[in-house]
């Protein structure tokens, strides 16, 4: 029996703490993946929807962007997973008569747990200017009231089109393709919040903005680091490639401010001794770290491997360096310099802590680094991901079996989305190639990110922003700043398959477009349609949709066409064609996009086919030296200051990006809320305050000669086993605390990872 939706909008009233999990996955979370599926969509449909998740006949999972396996097991999807297959292929409806009992005031007052939860959109929606309803619109009238915006801007530039890694290769191509033709670089997308500074500093260094390694490789390394990741939420089905690495003989070492369950032990509940026995135990080493210690603590790596070259073990790739590389001896002479002090107050690791770490790369000739956004959001974190590359240069671990670089991306197909051409700063031969296959001239100024976006939607110098999937609003950082931005807009318009609260945030006149998901059967003028995908891994691959829709739904592609054609009448590009039929679009792909000739006959190979990536491939560098450049970086330490806090965002286990599917956090034994911040016991006596209390989380930016503050109220203290100096706490709730002119060095991304906070007794405490 499918559950109704949540009347009433769940609080932290009934908030319970207990004890973190030592272990992930096993029984309980098969038990909480099922119940949440027939919770949405029942029995009957939960078995055929979820047994095509990940499948070579059915649906890339809409959750992360983890590869599948050569050999796809009949079950391969995870408890996250399968909670984001549920929350697509739920069988809530929300109908326009739902709109009409609730005004936009209302729905902004409401959670996005909540909003979620009542289902998918079924209808066209509308809010004219003065209106705080939204009342129903056909779809031809959405698209030509869009269009006909889009006409009367006075630049191109006015208008923002924001995307999210959910949408597929073949909508991406003709998004970029359309505003391109429109006559900007406005696409901003979540790339920009996540690993837009993995892109930046692997382009940098080794001539490719995407990782080195395929899911092979993980089997073969001698050690695999993971820094700033948290797979037993974010990616769990990493947890099964982990866990027969280990079998095969992989040592793992985890980097992080917070112990993770899923990096202790690991019960796969598709073995015995996963659901009886005592599971795996995953990481070897756990270097507890302090938040934004990394780029220390790889250069203190780098250190004691020069060191130990140098004592006579032989340990560094000379003849690969000779070869391949540049900017060595600039590196080593750096690396001679290194403040030990200054690492050790950086890292909060002892010199002996240092030197264990060390001693397991010393011993393993092949090294994979992994990462996510625990190192991206950082000021440097472009610098942090250099040192990486750095320490694998060292042992010429690029382009060797069971070696290399992987960021481990997020969102289904936000890679992807990427290599299709959605960028605000497209290299010139991708725009080249557009020019010549379909007649236009596309922009060559640089568009804005999302941060970027977020400015000029605050400054008046954009009017229009359109939104393909995601949830713009409560992925940003500075929340209040970002909602009086979207206000200022003229329109706003979410293309979307849930409610979120996006939707509550709204320019003078605002539309919401209900869209196919991933799960359903997308049906055009030719027949049923299929769409590409590509991994973390940069495999590409099909997906087709087996469900019926929820409703006389438009797909994305379908949506993109339709409003190109009415904006762009003169258009030569084959927009009906495009939408009829997807083979066309992937034609067009295949000629534009290097490494995806044969396209359409491509992707029939079983698993899919993996895109070039010449630093794998053949050790070949597209930099401007042709040479992977080893960096030198400079050091600096974030001093807290009396009284503060170095501040995380995290998601709980019950959410995957800003969706959130519960209010439980069963790792960190978080039950029945989410504001919550988590602060070492010893951090808690020094600033005196108590397990439990309730606090004001107050984030502090200096502004010239003056201090910003951004306050989040009514936060529970739990006393948690973190580094010391160091908070986390939940996001999108606490994204109001990150300034938006708080970003990254060269990537532009949110620093979300390291925010200076104090901790108040609750202004409204009981």
């Amino acid at each position: 029996m499918v559950k109704k939706a949540p009347a009433s909008d769940p609080g932290d009233a009934d908030l319970t703490i207990k004890k973190p999990k030592t272990w992930a996955a096993g029984v309980p979370g098969v038990v909480a993946a099922l119940r949440m599926s027939q919770q949405e969509m029942g029995i009957r449909r939960s078995a055929l929807t979820l047994l095509r998740v990940n499948q070579p006949d059915g649906f890339d999972c809409p959750g992360c962007a983890w590869p599948e396996p050569h050999h796809t097991h009949q079950v391969e999807f995870c408890e996250n997973g399968a909670k984001a297959v549920a929350e697509e292929a739920t069988l809530r409806r929300v109908t326009p008569e739902f709109f009409a009992a609730h005004s936009i005031p209302d729905l902004a007052g409401r959670s996005d747990h909540w909003l979620g939860a009542q289902g998918r959109l079924t209808t066209p929606m509308y809010k004219p200017a003065d209106a705080d309803h939204y009342r129903p619109i056909s779809y031809e009238g959405a698209l030509d009231l869009i269009a006909d915006r889009l006409r009367g801007l006075d630049d191109p530039d006015q208008a923002i089109f924001y995307t999210s890694g959910r949408t597929s290769n073949e909508a991406a191509f003709c998004y970029q393709l359309f505003v391109r033709s429109y006559g900007t670089n406005n696409l901003p997308d979540c790339s920009n919040m996540c690993h837009e500074s993995s892109g930046s500093a692997l382009g940098q260094t080794i001539g490719i903005g995407k990782g080195t390694v395929t899911l092979d490789d993980l089997g073969q390394a001698d050690l695999i680091i993971i820094a700033g990741q948290n797979p037993g939420t974010n990616h769990p089905r990493m947890l099964t490639a982990l866990e027969q690495a280990k079998r095969d003989g992989t040592t793992i070492m985890a980097i992080n401010p917070l112990p993770e369950a899923g990096l202790l032990r690991f019960k796969n509940p598709q073995r015995p001794s996963g659901v009886i026995g005592r599971g795996t135990q995953l990481a070897d080493h756990f270097a507890q770290i302090r938040l934004n210690g990394d780029l220390a603590f790889f250069q203190a790596l780098g250190k004691l491997v020069l060191e130990a070259e140098r004592s006579g073990r032989k340990v560094v790739d000379h003849d690969f360096i000779e070869r391949h590389t540049d900017g060595f001896e600039a590196y080593a002479a750096a690396l001679d310099d290194l403040d030990w002090a200054q690492v050790e107050r950086a890292t909060g690791l002892t010199r002996d802590q240092l030197r264990d770490a060390a001693e397991l790369v010393l011993n393993a000739k092949s090294i994979i680094v992994c990462w996510a956004m625990g190192l991206t959001q950082h000021k440097n974190s472009v610098p942090t991901i250099r040192e990486i590359v750095n320490l694998l240069l060292l042992g010429g671990n690029i382009g060797r079996p069971g070696a290399g670089a992987c960021p481990v991306r997020g969102h289904s197909n936000v890679q992807g989305d990427r290599t299709m051409g959605i960028y605000e700063k497209p290299a010139e031969p991708f725009l080249a190639a557009l020019d010549a296959e379909f007649g236009i001239t596309a922009p060559r100024e640089p568009g804005h990110d999302v941060v970027d976006s977020i400015r000029a939607l605050r400054d008046g110098q954009a009017r229009i922003f359109i939104g393909m999937g995601g949830n713009f609003v409560r992925a940003t950082p500075d929340t209040a700043l970002t909602e009086r931005a979207m206000a200022r807009a003229d329109l706003t318009v979410q293309i979307s398959t849930k409610l979120n609260g996006s939707h509550a945030v709204v320019g003078r006149e605002a539309l919401i477009l209900p869209t196919l998901g991933r799960t359903e059967r997308d049906r055009q003028l030719t027949g049923d349609q299929r769409v590409t995908v590509e991994d973390s891994m940069g495999m590409v691959h099909a997906s087709r949709g087996r469900n019926a829709p929820a409703a006389e739904l438009l797909s994305e592609v379908a949506i993109v066409c339709e409003l190109a054609r009415r904006t762009l009448p003169d258009s030569a590009v084959p927009w009906l064609t495009f939408r009829a039929d997807y083979d066309r679009i992937r034609d067009r792909i295949a000629r534009v996009v290097p490494g995806f000739d044969d396209l359409n006959t491509k992707i029939d190979t079983a698993g899919g086919f993996a895109l070039p990536n010449g630093p794998r491939d053949s050790r070949t560098f597209a930099t401007d030296t042709g040479r992977a450049h080893f960096t030198v970086n400079r050091l600096e330490v974030i001093e807290p200051g009396p009284g503060r806090l170095i501040l995380q965002t995290v998601r709980s286990h019950d959410q995957y990006n800003t969706t959130i599917y519960g209010m439980d956090d069963r790792y960190r034994g978080i039950a029945d809320g989410r504001r919550v911040v988590f602060v070492n016991p010893d951090d808690l006596a020094q600033l005196g305050f108590a397990d439990g209390q309730l606090v004001d989380l107050v984030s502090e930016w200096p502004v010239g000669d003056q201090v910003e503050e951004r306050r989040a109220e009514a936060f529970r203290v739990v006393a948690y086993p973190t580094a010391r100096e160091c908070a986390a706490a939940y996001f999108p709730e606490a994204n109001v605390l990150v300034p938006v002119d708080s970003t990254a060095e060269v990537s532009n991304t949110p620093t979300s990872k390291s925010v200076i906070i104090r901790l108040e007794p609750a202004a409204n405490a009981p």
